[in-house]
Parts: structure tokens; C-alpha cells; sequence
């Protein structure tokens, strides 16, 4: 975490940010940074800034002093919309966790006190955009639809490759040029571009499972990616927060014990949705899950009104369990 928010972290080398802490009787009572990204503002034609990495304790006072710290900060360069918890950006983790709270957050998912959505509240904030986790549990097989699809995809020539390991950074490359195509358009996207890729790539290359991390082509055109990832948030459970020679043996013992996945990446070039892209990378990462004995998928997150993958999650039977909110208010003249 130390090196996020370090200059080694290229979001920051383009995007304005400053982090606050508040006291209150001389005591550490909360934290909030100010983010203001540059490509958000072009690409979306908003001056919209966003407040990330809040945390406070249930104190209204504390929580308006840090919102309002950040408002000054909006305002004074010109911003018309206070909006988040982003983390730094949709990229990465946002959005308070306003429903499912009996259940653990999967890896790189947000999670918060209830009481949070209670400050934001007091605060004025209103809804900008809700986003749903849904779980599914693994079974025997897939429903016969999502079979039946895949395999007319196939007929009709495409394919399904695993990453290579050895190649990871082209590959990323491959996953980066499809991501923001497919995402192009959405809510609050933000092109991933060339630093960041490098930067989030040499995190992910670890927990990587080739058998879990996809790439479907069609005549040698890559034109579709799925990426599953461990819940390794089940291992740094039981390291207890410590890192030391016995809580390193108990990381190497316990990673093999993982039974949670999260779908970290799904996206289909615009030109081959509705052609079974979706479906047959399905089939593959679906025999991944089985492979690796693992009981549970986290399809997250997902925008509310994108309806298509909210599809796809309900065609596997999969069921919507967690909402989060992102939330945003109008900055005052």
C-alpha cells in the first residue's frame, strides 16, 4: 500500500491529489484524499473530482470536515462535481459497500461500516451510480445455453488461448488494447494507459493462473479476455497481518487452500458482441474453476445498467449479493 501512494505510482505523476487526516481531541479520527484526473475531465466533458480512500469514524463532524476539505480543494480549481470513494479511479477499488455486509470482501473489493452510507447521507450526497457483485457456485457443468453458444462460436473460428507466462507483458498489452476498447463508453471509464498497465501488471503477474486468465482470437485478432484471480484475501487473513518466516510458511500453505475466485476482467471487442465470445470464454475459464477445486466466483464489479454482463452472470446462475454506491454532490459556487 505504502508504494500506491508513492511517486512510483504513475496515476500520480498525471492526476492532482492530496491526502488529509482529521483529529479530533488530539486523536487520529479519519482520513480522505482529493483526486482530480485530467484524462476523467477530457474524456467525459465534466469537471467532476472525485474524494478516494476515506476512512472516519462514525462522527458526522469529522466526516463533513473531511468532505468539505475536499470540496475546497475541487472547488478551488474549478470543479463542478464532488463524486467517490474512487481509489484512485474506476480502475481501481470505489464505492461504498451499502449492501451484503455478512461476507468478506473479495480480493481488490472495497468493504466499510455500514454507517458510512449514514455520513454520506448527513453530508447531502446523493446516488451517481451503483455497482453489483454477484456470486455463483460452482457446479457440475454449465447451463446447456451457455454450452450450446460456445460451441457455435467455435464453428464459426474462434479461439481460446491461455496467457503465457513467459510472454506476461505482451499479453497484458493484448488485455490492455481490449479493455479499453470494450469499456470504451461506460460510466466513468478512464483509458488504462501504457505506465499504469506496467505498473498493475508487475502486481498481478504473481497471483496470475495462466489456466484462469484468457484471451479469445479470431483469425490471429485478439477479441475478447476473461481474468479470474484468487481471493488472496484469504491468505493475508491468516497471516494476521504480520510478515514474518512463520507467517510466510502460512501464505505458502494456505494459497493452496483457496476456494474463492474473483472475475477480475471480462470484456468483448464491440464488433463480436453477441457472437459467443462470452460464452466459450466461459467454457474455458469454467474448466479452470473445476481444475483448481474452487467453489465460489465473484463476478465484480459491475455497473447497475450494464445490462449485458449483468446477463452473463445471471445465465451461469449466478446471484446478485453485494451493492455499492458511488456518490457524488454538486460543488456550490
Amino acid at each position: 500500500m505504502k508504494g500506491h501512494f508513492s511517486r512510483k505510482n504513475p496515476f500520480l505523476k498525471h492526476a492532482d491529489v492530496k491526502f488529509f487526516l482529521a483529529r479530533k481531541n488530539g486523536n487520529i479520527a479519519g482520513r480522505i484524499a482529493s483526486i482530480i484526473n485530467p484524462e476523467h475531465i477530457r474524456l467525459h466533458d465534466e469537471k467532476a473530482g472525485f474524494f478516494g480512500f476515506f476512512e472516519c469514524i462514525n462522527d458526522k463532524e469529522v466526516s463533513g470536515a473531511l468532505l468539505n476539505k475536499v470540496r475546497d480543494e475541487l472547488k478551488d480549481k474549478d470543479m463542478d462535481i464532488m463524486r467517490g470513494p474512487m481509489n484512485f479511479s474506476t480502475n481501481e477499488e470505489c464505492g461504498f459497500l451499502t449492501e451484503g455486509f455478512d461476507s468478506s470482501p473479495m480480493l481488490m473489493m472495497p468493504y466499510n461500516p455500514p454507517y458510512y452510507n449514514d455520513l454520506m447521507d448527513a453530508y447531502g450526497m446523493v446516488k451517481s451510480k451503483d455497482l453489483y457483485a454477484f456470486i455463483y457456485h460452482t457446479k457440475e457443468r454449465l447451463p446447456e445455453k451457455v454450452l450450446r453458444v460456445a460451441a457455435l462460436a467455435e464453428k464459426k473460428g474462434i479461439s481460446v488461448r491461455y496467457i503465457d507466462k513467459k510472454n506476461f507483458m505482451t499479453d497484458m498489452q493484448a488485455f490492455q488494447r481490449l479493455y479499453n476498447s470494450a469499456w470504451e463508453g461506460n460510466w466513468g471509464f478512464v483509458p488504462l494507459p501504457d505506465e499504469e498497465l506496467a505498473y498493475n501488471a508487475g502486481k498481478l503477474k504473481p497471483i496470475a493462473v495462466p489456466e484462469l486468465t484468457l484471451i479469445a482470437e479470431k483469425d490471429g485478432e485478439q477479441v475478447g479476455f476473461l481474468g479470474l484471480v484468487p481471493d488472496y484475501n484469504f491468505v493475508l487473513k491468516k497471516m494476521n497481518g504480520r510478515l514474518n518466516p512463520v507467517s510466510i510458511l502460512k501464505a505458502l500453505y494456505y494459497s493452496r487452500k483457496i476456494q474463492d475466485l474473483r472475475l477480475l476482467l471480462l470484456g468483448i471487442k464491440p464488433e463480436y458482441r453477441n457472437r459467443g465470445v462470452d460464452a466459450l470464454l466461459l467454457r474455458y475459464g469454467f474448466k479452470g474453476i473445476k481444475d483448481g477445486n474452487y467453489k465460489r466466483v465473484e463476478f465484480s464489479w459491475i455497473l447497475e445498467d450494464n445490462i449485458p454482463v449483468i446477463r452473463i452472470s445471471e445465465m451461469v446462475e449466478g446471484k446478485l449479493y453485494k451493492k455499492y454506491r458511488i456518490y457524488e454532490k454538486a460543488i456550490a459556487l
